[in-house]
């Protein structure tokens, strides 16, 4: 058995509405997206900046259901302005292509629809 990467859970175009420098890393997301997606506190996550084009990994620290907060700390927070969009993605190891649970935001932060439940080829 070959184990692979696949997309597995994304959260697109949110917008950072925090960067807190002071703080230890990670990224704060609003849980009820988190919920959507099926994304859980402690996970390793991409975040890739569709403003500025860079690119990190962290862990995610739940924010406040219905919130909208998306915060990037720590030295992340050097990466991310407020104001930036970015795309949040988790990933699993499987043998074959998972279903990919996709979500387009609003410029709040707030749920607009599913973009994807397919399998994760083509992303």
């Amino acid at each position: 058995m070959i184990l692979r990467q696949f997309l597995r859970a994304k959260i697109h175009r949110a917008t950072v509405t925090e960067a807190n420098i002071e703080y230890i890393g990670s990224i704060t997301v609003d849980s009820s997206l988190l919920a959507k997606v099926g994304m859980s506190a402690g996970e390793l996550v991409h975040v890739w900046n569709i403003t500025n084009g860079s690119r990190l990994e962290t862990y995610i620290i739940e924010g406040a259901p219905g919130s909208g907060i998306i915060c990037m700390n720590g030295a992340g927070a050097h990466l991310m302005n407020v104001g930036d969009q970015v795309i949040i993605a988790a990933f699993a190891l499987a043998d074959e292509p998972v279903t990919a649970k996709v979500i387009l935001v609003d410029e709040k932060n707030r749920f607009e629809r599913y973009l994807s439940s397919q399998p994760s080829r083509g992303y």
